[in-house]
């Protein structure tokens, strides 16, 4: 584990298995489970990762000592708080973008679309089985997949055609983007252990962060070369960024 879209594939992989609590050490690289299961059917699931799991030690632990799961009403909560987030963002950024002629702002507008839809899809889930929540991750996934490639084909459009984008704008935007996602990424990391639709959150939420800095550093080269081409390749990273996000959420079983 080395990142956070690792350890939210490692608690997609792990969802439904009753009554788990799961602590991560990042640094450390290492993952403490609590369940009342054998410890083989959860070492099973995280080899099929290809993250280089083995297992380092197994004790008894009560049932007492596992952490209980949030209540549907706080899920909806959360998810609706999430929607109104990136849905006001998408629209900041798709007007910004389209003034400033940023390939990337338009991307990073098309990422926050793809996680609005992604709490919508989620808010049909709460309260389902954990198969209904998967459907509802991959149902996800899917609109990342086709925003991903409409993002990458409007960049590929600017690089053909060009364009003039206005760095001021874009570090304004990308600043603002990046505190919405923060929160965003603060709110769903604490609730990730709710279902597959909640674990695709976070990674969107994750992904999401490095791409507004990415937008903001585009901004930088952009008045500092005054070329386009920072703008262009930041748009092009978040298309794929997207896309790869998409990948990962379809690839859960």
């Amino acid at each position: 584990m080395d990142c956070p879209s690792e350890e939210n594939l490692i608690r997609m992989a792990l969802r439904d298995i009753p009554d788990v609590a799961l602590t991560f050490d990042l640094g450390q690289r290492r993952l403490t489970v609590q369940h009342p299961g054998p410890a083989e059917a959860v070492f099973a699931r995280l080899e099929r990762l290809n993250l280089g799991a083995h297992l380092v030690h197994t004790e008894p632990v009560p049932q007492s000592g596992i952490q209980p799961a949030s209540t549907d009403e706080t899920e909806a909560r959360v998810l609706w708080t999430l929607l109104a987030i990136n849905g006001v963002m998408f629209l900041l950024e798709v007007g910004v973008g389209i003034v400033a002629q940023s390939a990337g702002v338009l991307a990073d507008a098309m990422d926050m679309f793809a996680d609005a839809a992604v709490y919508g899809v989620a808010l049909l889930a709460v309260g389902r089985s954990a198969a209904r929540k998967l459907q509802a991750a991959h149902l996800a996934g899917w609109l990342q997949l086709m925003l991903a490639l409409l993002a990458l084909a409007e960049v590929g459009r600017r690089w053909i055609q060009g364009s003039e984008p206005v760095s001021a704008l874009m570090m304004g935007v990308g600043a603002v983007a990046l505190v919405a996602n923060v929160a965003c990424l603060w709110l769903v990391a604490r609730y990730r252990g709710l279902g597959a639709h909640m674990k695709a959150s976070a990674i969107f939420s994750a992904n999401d962060v490095l791409a507004n800095l990415g937008v903001i550093v585009a901004g930088g080269l952009v008045a500092w070369t005054g070329s386009a081409v920072p703008d262009l390749v930041v748009g092009s990273v978040i298309g794929l960024v997207v896309l790869d996000g998409a990948r990962r959420i379809l690839a859960l079983r």
